[in-house]
């Protein structure tokens, strides 16, 4: 099951007019982006197709992963479900070009969606927090796997994935910063945005293209 609220596009631009008084620097890449997709519109995708597809894009490029899951798809029978992966061989999630631990992780995440009593079913009626403590103990799930699935699957506004490559380099880029940015300093600047850090994000994200 898939349930967000999703907000309005008047909502969405006043975010982004928001973003603008409190950091200016964000204006010139929010002039010249459309407007942020994250809590506006809806996935079409399961919340079990989304969490495989984070698993297999860990530590690769777009292009690479684009072409992991689809093989991985076309293997499970042109659909990510937990039955079908479940029904698998890690031979043959491997021969996708599937690495031995997303393999595990994948399997492993299919058994705890087969799990009826399991609380994955409910993840759409949980806080971010609950979230976290639910899926961070499975093997492979880690804190950007989890902050992507609630950005861009559930539709958070209030994620800061300070961890992420792309955010820190496009922070780096709006702010014409001369140094690296470590995340935990980005962390700290991210405070002031705190109640919609997922558009600041997607923004930052933006800087890397259009900077």
């Amino acid at each position: 099951m898939n349930t967000q609220t999703l907000i309005s596009d008047n909502k969405a631009r006043a975010i982004a007019k928001k973003i603008v008084e409190i950091d200016p620097a964000f204006s010139k890449v929010i002039a010249e982006s459309k407007l942020c997709t994250i809590g506006r519109t809806k996935s079409d995708q399961t919340h079990f197709s989304s969490l495989a597809a984070s698993i297999l894009s860990q530590q690769l490029s777009t292009k690479a992963a684009d072409t992991i899951i689809k093989r991985t798809i076309g293997t499970a029978g042109g659909e990510l479900t937990p039955r079908r992966v479940a029904k698998l061989s890690q031979e043959q999630i491997r021969a996708s070009g599937v690495s031995g631990a997303k393999t595990r992780s994948l399997t492993e995440l299919s058994n705890v969606f087969l799990d009826k009593k399991s609380g994955v079913h409910k993840l759409h009626e949980l806080s971010d927090s609950e979230i976290s403590a639910l899926l961070l103990p499975l093997f492979g799930i880690g804190r950007w796997t989890i902050e992507m699935f609630l950005m861009f699957q559930l539709g958070r506004l209030d994620v800061w994935p300070v961890g992420d490559l792309g955010v820190r380099r496009g922070w780096e880029k709006i702010h014409k910063a001369r140094v690296e940015l470590e995340p935990k300093k980005l962390e700290k600047l991210g405070d002031k945005f705190v109640g919609f850090r997922s558009h600041v994000a997607w923004y930052c994200w933006r800087g890397t293209e259009l900077i």
